[in-house]
């Protein structure tokens, strides 16, 4: 093994022996012919593609292996409990219902709402008779949420009371849309809109339903399951079309980088074990989907919902709950530890927090193992690869706490030049490039991005990256947003990083501001943790101790509330130059 190219964590180092295997001896291990990891190359797409052979094969399967839970809770919503037993029979009455209305194989139907235990009951309906499943980000205002529908010719919307209200003035405008169905409403609804409860009932009802089977349907491993848009700060949403055999790749890909993880330490991989997760981004994101749910359902996971993101909340729900597993984006994690009000609760039942969607901090390794004791994780994915490529998880992880670890055994990476044709050498900062099972299949009803986008079974990932010789990934920076200052590229994550090293920064963003002379200069907003203090020019010297001349911000400026993110956690920095004017 090579020497980490970023310097380990100050106070932690590695266990005698560490690590008792190398990546290639793990996956020769593990994916040999007759273990549960074993691989089969197959042509999807036209394209010899790497894949899980023991991976389901639809979301069917996956619903099969969750009915087999039985009376264990499976979703939570303060005093909404619903077992995997009643949540198999809510899907198989509402996917018997879609049916019943016309929906069938290949129909886009729409879901928006925050959330709920009805969205996985409406989330698997849909996709275990065939039809597209449609996530709309419940964040997005009327014109966007309509946006949706139109690109996706959406059949059926099935809504939360909050979205409905949006959307429901514009309907007239929505000649595709034929059918809606609403959970929670309250009131009055359309001739064309029904609730949800006069099909399936309340979640604490649910139990009462008839035990049945799934409708019948002739679904494929790579038949077209979602359309999740993307979450580009910039620019006209683009639908990513997903199949099930994405989501099921997801599956096996978790589960493998746990089991190297296991490895590395030298211990045997456990059996897979029930645990409780507090679930605090949206399910309309891949990483909450994906990355959570599906795996979450074959191990007979619990988990546990917030109606809305809240530490105190979390902090208590932690505590009553007793919480093995939470994350999503680095946010989070930092208002956990940063919290006055921590200390005041039992928080010793976390077991892991890991993240994704967005860079994080070298420093918050480090915190979550020192003030939680549990084991951080880290990966890299995006909407087109459905989540999972990488993994960097426990002692990896505070050993390269700055890359966003090694790709599972199915997926490649490589960092292309801007021809987009060659491969650099290690520690070469590039394209990041990815394949695997788990890409998407195109963009909806975009021809042309799709093709830039999609070449060969590999998708051009947009970030830049460098590979080192042990094949750890480290994302650069998004390449739209990498700054350019008279002809020197500065990579932002790279001085954030920075900012958040600073013992007052708790949030920190860079952003390139307009210069006559030099094209663009750095600018920085940063908040300040509760109770501390710091001025532009110790902020701008503490960066410039550590960072070259020309990286260093010409303007710092302070705010006392959480940096503007999108549901993803990803910050809008577009928002963020307005304070600079």
């Amino acid at each position: 093994m090579t020497t980490p190219t970023t310097p380990l964590l100050d106070d932690w180092t590695p266990p005698e022996g560490w690590p008792k295997m190398d990546h290639a001896t793990i996956r020769a291990m593990l994916t040999a012919p007759g273990q549960p990891f074993e691989m089969e190359t197959l042509d999807i797409r036209g394209v010899p593609i790497r894949t899980w052979k023991n991976a389901p094969p639809t979301m069917r399967a996956i619903l099969a292996v969750g009915r087999t839970h039985g009376e264990r809770e499976f979703l939570v919503l303060n005093e909404e409990r619903v077992t995997y037993d009643a949540f198999h029979r809510a899907v198989a009455a509402l996917a018997a219902h879609l049916q019943s209305i016309g929906i069938a194989k290949g129909d886009r139907v729409a879901l928006a709402m925050r959330n709920l235990p009805e969205w996985p009951v409406a989330f698997y309906a849909i996709c275990v008779i065939g039809a597209i499943a449609v996530p709309l980000n419940a964040w997005w205002t009327a014109p966007e949420l309509c946006y949706g529908l139109k690109n996706s010719g959406s059949k059926l919307l099935i809504a939360g009371r909050e979205r409905w209200e949006r959307i429901g003035p514009h309907i007239a405008d929505l000649p595709d849309l034929k059918h809606v169905i609403v959970a929670r409403h309250k009131g009055e609804l359309p001739v064309e809109a029904q609730t949800m409860e006069s099909i399936i009932g309340t979640p604490n009802t649910w139990a009462n339903l008839p035990d049945a089977d799934l409708p019948p349907a002739d679904i494929h491993p790579d038949d077209e399951a979602t359309i999740f848009y993307t979450s580009g700060t910039t620019g006209e949403p683009k639908g990513a079309l997903g199949t099930h055999r994405n989501f099921a790749t997801n599956i096996m890909s978790s589960a493998y980088a746990a089991a190297r993880a296991c490895l590395r330490r030298g211990e045997t991989p456990p059996e897979s074990e029930p645990k409780k997760v507090l679930v605090v981004i949206p399910l309309f994101h891949v990483t909450a989907t994906s990355a959570m749910l599906m795996g979450g359902i074959i191990a007979g996971h619990t988990f546990v919902f917030m109606h809305k993101w809240d530490p105190i909340l979390a902090f208590e729900i932690i505590e009553k709950e007793q919480i093995h597993i939470t994350g999503g984006v680095p946010f989070v994690a930092w208002q956990l530890i940063e919290h006055p009000d921590r200390e005041k609760y039992d928080l010793s039942s976390l077991e892991n927090i890991s993240y994704g969607g967005a860079p994080s901090a070298p420093e918050l390794v480090k915190k979550i193992h020192a003030l939680f004791g549990a084991l951080p994780g880290n990966g890299w994915g995006m909407t087109e690869t459905t989540a999972t490529v990488t993994m960097n998880a426990a002692e990896d992880y505070l050993m390269r706490p700055t890359s966003c670890g090694v790709p599972v055994a199915t997926a490649d990476i490589e960092v292309r030049a801007e021809d987009g044709v060659t491969v650099l050498p290690a520690d070469t900062v590039g394209e990041l490039w990815s394949r695997g099972p788990m890409n998407v299949k195109a963009y909806w009803a975009k021809p042309d991005a799709t093709a830039e986008t999609f070449v060969e079974g590999w998708v051009r990932t947009g970030d830049l990256a460098k590979i080192d010789a042990d094949g750890y990934c480290y994302i650069v920076d998004r390449a739209k947003d990498m700054i350019i200052r008279g002809g020197e590229n500065i990579y932002c994550s790279e001085v954030e990083n920075v900012l958040y090293a600073h013992p007052a920064v708790t949030d920190a963003a860079l952003v390139g501001l307009p210069d006559t002379m030099l094209g663009e200069v750095p600018a920085a907003v940063v908040k300040l943790a509760p109770g501390m203090a710091a001025s532009e020019a110790e902020i701008q010297a503490w960066v410039r101790e550590r960072q070259a001349a020309f990286k260093v911000p010409v303007r710092v400026v302070f705010t006392d509330d959480a940096l503007p993110r999108n549901a993803n956690g990803k910050i809008l920095k577009g928002e963020l130059k307005g304070m600079f004017a």
